[in-house]
């Protein structure tokens, strides 16, 4: 990484442990906050005679501050039970010499032959062997053959991959693989080699040249059918299948990569990596979004270009800008990746497939909310350290997500949102952000201070429900609009909501912006004559229930 780079991720990190440390909370899911990974190489040898896989990882490492005794890496050993599965480090060298170490309670010890000296680099190479419980899924396809895909996320690259599995520590990866022949191999970034050896094997050589998170390394070996599809700006867009499923996977996969990644390019910033590829495999059900390389379940290839599929695709597709290139910090801020990934879904299907189907998403994804708040009345989109690895999304950090994002929309302006979205990439390119710098660059777009609207819809739980009504008063030329936040919970939002009053001539409405913020609201306003209908929220800003608003009687 450059030291703006280093500088940026530095400020970054203090911004966030800063928000930790307002609310008096520890990190559960220890970081290195003082330790750099620059680069892994992986090196692999895979077999069809056995699942036990050896490997060797040279760590390329930077240390932040002086006197750092210990590198501490996350890695699942092997216990000693009949049976069991993981890890089993065979040695650690470090410039040619063997070093300490420690292996137990997943965590590797590494000792350093003598204390860190601040923005020090160092090399270790780690070699070990061992079978994955998971992280690694070996194991046949739903063809019946056998292949290797990586499942990492959120944090189970661990169980075959010595490395400090946190999102924030973004470094560069190598995979070096030796596997017989009959496979081919596909990882992040570009095919440095592919030699064939003696023993009928083959070396293939990948090389990531932009940092990722770890959740993001990726790897298949399979017997793939492999496609060329086209370029974006120079960069190979391909499609890896399995071999029975050519003609069908070629033609699934042709569309809608490229249309969506000239969407996300010109709206958002420069697309990051060096390729894009899409891949089947059996390690995920529907789609993983592993920078460069994105995986797609086994059943991915139909033949028939369904939506479900052709959605994915672009959800996938849009995580190569959310999630992979701006990387959420920690795993509470989930939502800066999944609830980024679904709006941004929904705003490409609004400009590749226009206002109707967009709105039909937005109101499907209103149906899931709903129905997760009302079985989950206290979730939170902003979790508070979370414990539980199995628990970092549900269906409401994408939904919810997607929906604060539209509501941030209404509240900035399209064009606003648009700056402050291309800002945000631009700063964190290639880095890590919290929820605390996505608020600040929506600030400075806004030129508002949003700290109301982020806490209420972020960090709190809760629904808006609204009910009311109106009445026209004559003499005065004057409409009064009357809403109650009536949510059981007793919480109260502050929203800016349009409301549209339509006249008996049809070609004459007036729009007008109302605030809420208590309970029962009143709003006064001036009418050329008697509306012959008043619509709440008419252009779908806000997430709401509307349980009653009808004209009231005199």
């Amino acid at each position: 990484m450059k030291p703006k780079s280093i500088r940026l991720m530095l400020s970054t990190a203090l911004v966030c442990w800063g928000a930790l440390s307002v609310l008096g909370l520890t990190d559960p899911y220890p970081k290195n906050p003082d330790i750099d990974a620059i680069n892994y190489r992986f090196e692999f040898e895979f077999s069809d005679e056995t699942d036990e896989i050896q490997g060797k990882t040279t760590m390329d490492v930077r240390f932040l501050r002086d006197s750092i005794e210990q590198l501490r890496l996350d890695l699942i050993n092997k216990i000693d039970a009949p049976g069991s599965k993981g890890m089993t480090v065979l040695s650690v060298e470090s410039a040619g010499k063997t070093v300490t170490f420690q292996h137990e309670a997943d965590v590797l010890l590494i000792s350093l032959p003598y204390p860190s000296k601040k923005d020090q680099r160092l090399q270790f190479t780690i070699t070990y062997q061992g079978t994955p419980a998971t992280g690694l899924v070996i194991g046949n396809n739903k063809y019946g053959d056998r292949c290797f895909f990586s499942d990492n996320w959120p944090n189970k690259g661990r169980n075959w991959l010595p490395m400090i599995d946190h999102p924030y520590d973004k470094a560069t990866c190598e995979f070096i693989v030796t596997a017989p022949a009959h496979y081919q191999v596909i990882s992040n970034g570009l095919l440095v080699e592919k030699t064939d050896m003696p023993g009928g094997t083959r070396l293939t050589h990948w090389k990531q040249s932009v940092p990722i998170a770890p959740w993001l390394f990726t790897l298949g070996v399979a017997r793939f059918a492999v496609q060329e599809v086209d370029t974006f700006e120079g960069k190979s867009i391909q499609t890896w299948v399995y071999h029975q499923d050519r003609e069908a996977g070629f033609y699934d996969f042709a569309v809608p990569t490229k249309r969506a990644l000239e969407f996300y390019s010109s709206y958002i910033g420069p697309f990051s990596y060096e390729k894009l590829a899409n891949i089947q495999s059996n390690a995920v059900g529907g789609g993983m979004e592993a920078a460069s390389a994105i995986m797609y379940g086994d059943n991915s290839v139909t033949g028939k270009r369904t939506e479900r599929w052709r959605n994915i695709i672009i959800h996938e597709v849009a995580h190569q800008w959310f999630g992979n290139s701006v990387t959420e910090y920690d795993w509470d801020d989930v939502w800066l990746s999944e609830g980024f990934a679904t709006y941004f879904t929904l705003l490409f299907i609004e400009h590749e497939y226009g206002r109707d189907a967009f709105l039909e998403k937005l109101d499907k994804s209103k149906e899931i909310v709903d129905r997760f708040n009302s079985l989950n009345p206290g979730y939170r989109i902003v979790h508070d350290n979370l414990k539980d690895m199995r628990k970092v999304t549900t269906i409401q950090t994408y939904q919810k997500g997607c929906w604060i994002l539209h509501m941030l929309r209404g509240v900035m302006g399209t064009d606003n949102f648009w700056q402050g979205i291309r800002t945000y990439y631009q700063k964190y390119r290639n880095s890590h952000a919290c929820t605390l710098d996505f608020q600040r660059e929506m600030e400075e777009a806004s030129g508002k201070d949003l700290s109301i609207f982020f806490q209420q819809w972020l960090y709190e739980p809760g629904a808006l429900e609204v009910a009311g009504g109106w009445k026209y008063n004559p003499t005065s030329k004057e409409v009064e609009i009357v809403l109650d936040q009536v949510q059981e919970d007793g919480s109260l939002f502050e929203m800016p909501m349009e409301v549209a009053l339509y006249f008996e001539d049809q070609d004459q409405s007036q729009l007008e912006v109302l605030q809420i913020s208590k309970k029962s609201n009143h709003f006064i306003i001036k009418v050329p004559e008697m509306p012959q209908k008043i619509k709440l929220d008419p252009n779908t800003w806000v997430l709401m229930d509307v349980l009653s608003f009808e004209q009231q009687k005199k």
